[in-house]
């Protein structure tokens, strides 16, 4: 991987982002650490929730992470506009995952993904998907949406704006 990243970005291997979530070294670990927080939480009898807004989701640890953290009781509501390989809905494996597919006329690029954790709500946006590309052969970069102001503007108007779209979704 450190090869990779090499030749990717033609610069000597970084130590490491405080904040930024970096491909393709740091953020697929990221996601994974973000979701079994959820579970974790849920577990121990909290509220896990997750909603993620992106075009793709293909990612065979992303989905056995949502899988798992389903299984605990964490509510899972993902806005995917393009591939799914997820299964919602399934007794025992992902009875709390919702799909919903918003094809438009226009291609939306933005990527928002919301972890409740415990109350200390996080928001990420960027660009990048839920893919093995994504994560493993690009440089992408998600970041963390700290203003308080955006952040809640993101969680109570943006994404519930996207889960009630009854037009161009299904």
């Amino acid at each position: 991987l450190s090869e990779q990243f090499n030749l990717l970005t033609e610069f000597g291997r970084p130590s490491g982002y405080r904040k930024l979530l970096v491909a393709p070294r740091w953020m697929k670990n990221r996601f994974l650490e973000l979701i079994d927080r959820e579970t974790a939480v849920a577990r121990s009898g909290g509220e896990g929730r997750i909603l993620a807004k992106m075009n793709a989701l293909v990612d065979p640890d992303i989905i056995e992470a949502l899988y798992r953290a389903s299984a605990a009781g964490v509510a899972v509501d993902l806005i995917i506009r393009g591939i799914c390989c997820l299964r919602p809905g399934v007794p025992g494996l992902s009875q709390n995952i919702k799909v919903r597919s918003t094809v438009g006329r226009f291609l939306e690029h933005e990527r928002i993904y919301y972890f409740c954790n415990g109350g200390a709500e996080e928001v990420y946006c960027g660009s990048a998907d839920w893919m093995e590309r994504n994560f493993d052969r690009r440089v992408e970069t998600i970041f963390p949406l700290e203003d308080p102001t955006l952040r809640e503007r993101i969680i109570t108007q943006v994404l519930p704006l996207n889960l009630a779209d009854n037009s161009g979704a299904r």
